[in-house]
């Protein structure tokens, strides 16, 4: 949510598919979002210029004025308080003063504050990001080409300058004082006994866990809206590739971006054996990405002929000359490291990014993350599943089977076909917004809930390859950002779309429908892609395809091992190499490059090339997120096992009661929304328990 940790977040905006889930300002959600360790914890290494005496003595005159009763309290909020007091603020008689006079010492008064600021934060956080959204219009929807002045106004953040506003008119020492701030331990603890008025308490006490200079704010801005920049104009002409004989193998009009657009397009030849050829030419182009020996002319450009084999350039027949990318992907990474770096220091307990995504923002610490990865990654099921889909193919894996899409329904269909039925049925995003209702019908949803779901999300054309940005309060409305071609909306834009409105449908409900504000919005962004994803698997169904395959579940069961399989893979590379950067910090963008080649290499060569038979593969440094929106990666694996533990649940059940009933719990700890949801917590054991099942049913 948008607080003053996160105002200028432009709160948790899930973007594309198993594409750009998060907007660009979901990087800057991991600066400002909610905190998860308390803040009497941190005392020892903030910047506080109040002595011990002077916190003493604060506490005593609260404690003789309002009774003992309310000591713990006090000797709370005091600490909490102090911990952010600079000599800037006041002297140390001005602090123990503003003390005495802003202790809430009741429960009235406790909760006379509580609602005004639920009221007041709503107004803030969803005006900031109507502002944000509106100021990176240019950017993200189809139109004029992107000027600098364009740039300027995307790269500015309204909202950079609230925090210090509020530490100087004293509301964020206000909120300190009498708002407790709970660690995850402790929310793990006592949580389960908290009602919701408690959780609402906590949330608010969530609100203030650091002091970051505005200048600061407005540089991470600067540094994302760059990267996303870069990548949403990282396109391919792919009908300007040539093999070795010279031949075109795509229609001249197909222009894909990196890395999603190269990834679904290849996904889509599984569906034809005789197309291999396809998947290996686009593997190629993804490798000269990763290594940027690129030709730098064939980005963004259809004038030149190109053989990402041999790496040659040809215009009008004749060889011509280009030099590769110059690091410019790396350089991006880099840029992001240093201005994540940059705000360390003014987050003293999670003082480095990333303790700040995980153990922040995620609420799940990054070692838990890793260890379920790995323990799926190097499980058993992995080679059978391989063999498995060899079987399938009638041909030893590949790197990019990573990929394998054929325990999809679609995977069977000509996507040809599918495009022809999406473009007649969306050929604009208004046909598809007049739709969004219909399709709300069709997943179960009451006819009031699928009318009001869908009147509260708009649809626009997107530039690039699209994203879900929800609103923060209740009279604005939610976006669904989508591609949509002159000729209509593809199969692949299509399957996105769906994806999308399910980060839509979630941001609404959970903004809507949920009973606090403080407690709008879903644990993590990992559940709102599990719903994303949830969407997404039903795309066929909306478009009146329906499969009948006895083996359905098995070969969903399938389906979801492998996809976690391949994106935990990809996370560890993302993790890694942020960790690599902490050791290496006046690494160059030279450096950095070679690192994350060596790191992808080295994940491949534990987890894959033993069930591939192929080592050295850079293969999983592709994704775009690690470029645009670092350490997100993981929202994806996680968002799977969850995705499948609902699905699980849900079987035989209605969809549109259930995701309410689901959604309505608002921002809780993961493990407890879990256990409220579906009974059991967040593992990786239902899915490997799952796919053993699979396994067994479909040899």
């Amino acid at each position: 949510m948008l607080t003053l940790n996160s105002l200028m977040s432009s709160g948790s905006h899930p973007m594309t598919t198993g594409h750009r889930m998060t907007f660009i300002n979901s990087l800057l959600i991991v600066v400002f979002i909610i905190s998860s360790i308390s803040i009497i914890n941190i005392k020892a290494q903030s910047v506080s210029s109040i002595s011990k005496e002077t916190i003493n003595k604060a506490i005593e005159q609260l404690s003789q004025k309002h009774g003992v009763e309310a000591r713990e309290r006090i000797e709370n909020g005091v600490r909490q308080a102090a911990d952010f007091w600079l000599k800037s603020d006041g002297s140390d008689d001005e602090f123990v003063r503003f003390c005495n006079e802003n202790f809430l010492a009741t429960s009235i008064l406790i909760n006379k504050d509580f609602a005004t600021l639920s009221e007041v934060f709503e107004v803030l956080n969803g005006h900031f990001n109507k502002m944000s959204l509106d100021l990176k219009r240019a950017m993200h929807l189809v139109g004029d080409e992107i000027t600098s002045l364009d740039m300027i106004f995307a790269g500015y953040e309204p909202s950079a300058h609230i925090s210090d506003d509020f530490f100087a008119n004293k509301l964020a020492f206000r909120i300190l004082l009498n708002f407790r701030f709970y660690s995850l331990a402790e929310k793990e603890k006592l949580g389960a006994t908290w009602n919701r008025y408690q959780w609402g308490l906590a949330r608010t006490g969530d609100i203030i866990t650091q002091r970051i200079p505005a200048d600061l704010t407005l540089k991470v801005s600067e540094v994302i809206t760059n990267a996303d920049a870069y990548i949403s104009d990282y396109n391919i002409f792919m009908g300007s590739l040539v093999d070795d004989a010279g031949k075109t193998l795509f229609p001249i009009e197909l222009k894909l971006i990196t890395h999603w657009g190269l990834r679904d397009e290849l996904k889509s030849h599984y569906a034809n054996k005789d197309e291999i050829i396809k998947q290996r030419i686009i593997y190629e182009v993804m490798k000269r990405i990763i290594t940027q020996t690129i030709p730098q002319k064939v980005i963004n450009s259809g004038q030149y002929q190109w053989n990402p084999v041999t790496n040659v350039i040809k215009e009008n027949g004749a060889t011509a000359e280009s030099p590769a990318e110059p690091d410019t992907r790396y350089q991006h990474l880099l840029n992001s490291f240093h201005a994540m770096k940059a705000i360390d220091p003014y987050t003293p307990f999670y003082n480095d990014f990333i303790k700040r995504k995980f153990e922040q923002e995620y609420e799940i610490p990054q070692a838990k993350v890793e260890e379920m990865f790995t323990k799926l990654c190097s499980s058993p099921q992995v080679k059978l599943i391989a063999e498995l889909i060899s079987k399938r193919l009638g041909r030893p894996l590949e790197p990019f089977d990573i990929w394998y899409d054929g325990f999809k329904a679609r995977s069977s269909i000509n996507e040809n076909d599918l495009t022809k039925a999406t473009r007649e049925k969306y050929p604009n995003a208004a046909a598809l917004k007049k739709d969004l209702e219909n399709i709300l019908n069709k997943l179960g949803f009451s006819p009031d809930k699928a009318a009001f779901i869908s009147s509260r999300i708009e649809v626009d054309a997107a530039r690039g390859s699209g994203h879900a940005w929800g609103a923060d309060m209740k009279s604005e409305n939610a976006h669904l950002r989508t591609r949509i071609a002159g000729t209509g909306m593809d199969y692949k834009g299509y399957n996105i779309a769906i994806h999308e409105f399910g980060h839509n449908v979630e941001q609404t409900m959970t903004l809507q429908y949920v009973d606090q504000y403080m407690m709008r919005g879903v644990p993590n962004t990992a559940f709102t892609e599990a719903w994303a994803f949830v969407f997404q698997k039903r795309d066929l169904e909306l478009l009146g395809i329906n499969e009948n395959n006895p083996d359905k579940k098995y070969l969903l069961a399938l389906d979801n091992f492998w996809s976690c399989y391949e994106i935990m893979g990809v996370s560890l590379v993302d993790m890694n190499v942020w960790k690599w950067l902490y050791a290496h910090p006046n690494a160059t963008a030279a450096e950095l490059k070679e690192a994350v080649i060596s790191i992808s290499k080295t994940v491949w060569n534990k987890y894959y090339a033993p069930v591939f038979g192929s080592i050295d593969q850079p293969i999983l440094a592709i994704y775009s997120h690690m470029i645009e929106n670092p350490l997100y990666l993981s929202a994806y694996p996680i968002g799977h096992l969850i995705e499948f533990q609902i699905e699980k649940y849900i079987d035989g059940k209605n969809l549109g009661t259930e995701m309410e009933r689901m959604c309505v719990q608002g921002k809780l700890i993961p493990e407890l929304w879990m256990k409220g949801a579906v009974g059991s917590t967040l593992s990786v054991d239902a899915t490997l328990e799952a796919a053993d099942e699979a396994v067994k049913k479909m040899k």
